[in-house]
């Protein structure tokens, strides 16, 4: 896509902030925020800047990109709430997984979903008997969170190749996240290492869903003015 140069911006945001995890570099309280706020500015850069009037006169592309701003804006608040909160973060996670679901069965579906993605639920169910020891009060919104966790892996698998593979880096993501979280395994503590691993996923699963957002709205009637498409 022609018009995609500000996701370069995102890329250099999230290189840099994975450059500091490796070399442990000061600022990545700075940096961290402004990876899902780099990600909005790219989003909007290249749908309601170039395409301004195409937004304006197609309502479900329209509301296609405030459900992937809106889960952009919950990952953010996640990535600042996690540290000082655990439940906050969570919660922040778990509201741009709704709305990553919500936008991937809407607007921008292109199929049903695939069969194979039944593997995510047996990903789930594996990570929360794993899990399930070291959880203790937190047992009920983890597995409530890793439902909606998968459910943005499977139903990414309706777009296209770019957010179906966005779903899978974040599920796997979160999944070695909460291995070095709940410390389940000793190798899930080795930093920098386990750290940079959460983050590329993190980083690129984002960022992939969002580019193939746009790649689906530019492909699709949702990106032709009502006047042509004669369908709302």
């Amino acid at each position: 896509m022609r018009r995609s140069w500000p996701f370069l911006v995102y890329a250099l945001v999230a290189i840099v902030h994975l450059a500091q995890i490796l070399t442990g570099v000061p600022g990545r309280e700075v940096t961290k925020p402004l990876l899902m706020a780099s990600l909005a500015v790219a989003v909007v850069l290249t749908a309601f800047v170039t395409d301004r009037q195409r937004v304006l006169v197609a309502p479900r592309r329209a509301a296609a990109l405030t459900l992937l701003l809106v889960g952009i804006a919950a990952s953010l608040a996640g990535d600042v709430l996690l540290g000082p909160s655990f439940i906050g973060g969570l919660g922040g996670f778990a509201l741009a997984h709704v709305a990553y679901v919500l936008l991937f069965s809407t607007s921008v579906r292109r199929r049903a979903i695939p069969w194979w993605t039944l593997v995510y639920v047996v990903w789930i169910v594996a990570l929360a008997v794993l899990l399930w020891p070291f959880l203790g009060d937190l047992q009920v919104p983890v597995v409530c969170y890793g439902a909606v966790l998968a459910l943005t892996a499977m139903t990414s698998a309706r777009v296209n190749v770019w957010t179906t593979l966005g779903g899978l880096l974040f599920l796997l993501s979160d999944s070695m996240l909460s291995l070095q979280i709940f410390e389940v395994v000793p190798i899930a503590g080795a930093q920098p290492w386990s750290d940079l691993a959460v983050m590329l996923t993190y980083c690129a699963g984002e960022g992939l869903i969002a580019f193939g957002v746009l790649r689906a709205l530019a492909a699709s009637g949702a990106d032709r003015p009502l006047s042509t498409s004669g369908r709302g």
